[in-house]
């Protein structure tokens, strides 16, 4: 999620980016941290069925868990890449940008979004989701927030800040990864287009708060999948990688990641 910046575009103006995903999409279902059982149990809890519709599907991450805890998903991803990988892990999905896909008659229990609900124009896809969903239906829409400890987060800050000075990372006087804080502008971001959609209730922001071990060898393997970074030269992301990799060796070889995962969600109160 770009930070704010004046006169940027809005994240779900980078098209480029959001459908992109898929030129690297094994490395991204093997390396792209989950999300905390308590949040899926808690949108099953709050939703009057078990039918899920899975925005910006991706490889199928956030839809395995909804399967797994008894749900119907379909999903929907704009890239056909990671598509077709979604589909080998057993989710029926469809090709198309949120905005632009037909739900055909259909309508589901919960629309949900895994880090992908900043590549859709939040009002657009507030009012696009309240058609699809039955009475009564949430939304809900989610970031996983990561931290690495200050010492090393300021490390990773200065390996961007030398690497990509231009980068999003790199320049706004980031000092290193964007934590928690950032990630709850596009949670109220969110909440708005709910709100401007006219059909939910008083949008919620919830907190899931986790922590995940990882070696040097497995955080460079989620590094390629941030946004964007497989657009760099490839010795351009070697550079960086090998920065962050020092760090890391620096720091021990390994640390543990704070994750917070911000939700914004709404149910559907009109027509």
């Amino acid at each position: 999620m770009p930070p704010e910046r004046p006169g940027a575009r809005e994240s779900h103006q980078y098209r480029e980016v959001a459908e992109s995903f898929g030129s690297d999409a094994e490395r991204y279902d093997r390396a792209r941290p989950s999300y905390p059982g308590a949040l899926v149990d808690r949108i099953v809890a709050a939703s009057p069925g078990p039918d899920v519709l899975d925005v910006g599907c991706g490889t199928g991450i956030v839809g395995r868990l909804f399967q797994a805890a008894g749900c119907r998903v379909r999903g929907v991803d704009p890239d056909a890449r990671m598509a077709e990988l979604a589909r080998r892990g057993g989710l029926e999905v469809e090709v198309a940008t949120f905005e632009a896909w037909d739900p055909a008659g259909r309508h589901f229990d919960a629309v949900v979004a895994g880090q992908a609900w900043h590549w859709v124009d939040p009002a657009a896809g507030a009012v696009k989701a309240a058609g699809a969903l039955r009475p009564g239906g949430r939304l809900a829409v989610f970031w996983n927030a990561f931290l690495p400890p200050a010492d090393l987060n300021e490390a990773f800050g200065e390996v961007y800040r030398r690497v990509l000075p231009d980068g999003p990372l790199g320049g706004g006087g980031m000092r290193g990864m964007p934590g928690p804080d950032v990630y709850a502008v596009g949670c109220a971001k969110a909440a708005d287009g709910m709100r401007q959609a006219g059909a939910f209730g008083d949008p919620e922001q919830w907190r899931f708060d986790w922590e995940r071990p990882y070696t040097r060898d497995e955080w460079l393997e989620v590094v390629p999948t941030f946004g964007g970074h497989h657009k760099l030269p490839p010795d351009t992301l070697q550079q960086l990688l090998a920065g962050i990799g020092a760090a890391i060796d620096a720091a021990g070889g390994g640390f543990t990641m704070c994750y917070a995962t911000m939700v914004a969600t709404a149910a559907l109160t009109g027509p």
